[in-house]
């Protein structure tokens, strides 16, 4: 597949770049984005989450009532968990949440998904974006350009650069990444990709077969 390359104005230049077909065109394997996804969010889980079971109630440990004799169930400790301000059972206790995948599962999930955007056709190509300061409005401009400022853009730089990623900063519908942090969660979370010119050779590097 064959792209032409917009400039920051949104206007096709006289340059094309070709998609890589064993990055952009492979058979989808929705698993391995179903796995991939799975693994994103659950290493952004903070799992801080606690609640306190009965040896871990402030209370008396007064038996509350005689054992025999009162014709309801026998109870001891305030902190039991049928009470109300008891202890809770089995609740939650901190833990991790992340688990492994092997990388070329991982792989295979990204190169998926940039294909389902690509059949989409909801990949642009820019020229390598410079922006002279950090201005909202300069980036603003170029979503508005593009005609992408309706809903969720993705830009994927070849490298980091301050004044692009704190002009985008402010727009909660654009998020700016560098090809290495390129993951399947914010490929398919965003309607639009658009990947700087030399950052093409190097997803095809990355996530080469």
């Amino acid at each position: 597949m064959e792209l032409k390359v917009l400039n920051k104005e949104g206007k096709e230049t006289s340059k094309k770049v070709k998609l890589n077909a064993g990055v952009f065109g492979v058979e989808p394997n929705d698993h391995a984005i179903y796995l991939d996804v799975k693994q994103y969010l659950a290493n952004k889980r903070q799992g801080t989450h606690q609640s306190k079971e009965r040896g871990e109630i402030v209370g008396s440990t007064r038996k509350i009532k005689k054992q025999k004799g009162t014709g309801s169930a026998r109870a001891g400790s305030i902190k039991n968990p049928l009470f109300r301000g008891g202890g809770r059972v089995f609740g939650p206790k901190p833990r991790y949440y992340g688990f492994k995948l092997n990388r070329k599962l991982k792989v295979l999930a990204r190169k998926s998904a940039l294909t389902y955007k690509a059949k989409e056709k909801s990949i642009l190509i820019l020229e390598d974006l410079s922006i002279d300061s950090p201005k909202t409005k300069d980036f603003s401009s170029i979503l508005n350009n593009l005609k992408i400022n309706d809903g969720k853009s993705l830009f994927v730089m070849s490298e980091n650069n301050t004044n692009v990623y704190l002009s985008s900063r402010n727009i909660n519908s654009s998020k700016v990444i560098t090809v290495d942090k390129l993951n399947t969660y914010d490929i398919l979370d965003a309607q639009n990709i658009v990947i700087a010119e030399s950052a093409v050779s190097m997803i095809d590097k990355i996530f080469k077969a």
